[in-house]
């Protein structure tokens, strides 16, 4: 088992335990996984669903360079996973919690021209949320 962090559109991180075999990846990220490794410091990889973008799935979070630029976005679920000698490993509890502190506020992503507008998901508060029932009628 890998202890792992999942990374949902719309969602905040979740610490989840998954199998270790690929097909355990494969089903966590909903098709043929890729990896990338964007974070040279830190033995991390992003498992992510290698098709997403044909797919069609929903972008998910940008990647940012270390001037804080997007130069990429994630479709779908993925997962941060730590790096073993030669295979994915448990994610350290000092990385899981580095890396739910980066990816904790889900993003919306609005395409403008040829341009790609990033936007952080404002989390509802309960005071914010619509009345679901309509104020009382009173009787004459």
């Amino acid at each position: 088992m890998l202890d792992v962090l999942l990374v949902k559109p719309n969602e905040h991180p979740r610490n989840v335990s998954i199998g270790a075999e690929l097909e355990d990846l494969q089903q966590a990220v909903g098709g043929s996984i890729g990896a990338s490794y964007p974070f040279a410091d830190d033995p991390v990889a992003i498992v992510y669903n290698d098709d997403g973008k044909l797919m069609g799935l929903p972008l998910n979070r940008a990647l940012r360079d270390e001037n804080g630029q997007m130069y990429d976005a994630v479709a779908g679920t993925f997962l941060v996973v730590g790096l073993g000698e030669e295979d994915f490993a448990s994610l350290p509890p000092e990385m899981a919690q580095k890396y739910e502190q980066l990816f904790h506020q889900p993003e919306a992503f609005l395409k403008l021209g040829n341009r790609l507008l990033v936007l952080p998901v404002p989390d509802e508060s309960p005071a914010e949320k619509p009345r679901t029932k309509p104020p009382a009628e009173h009787d004459r």
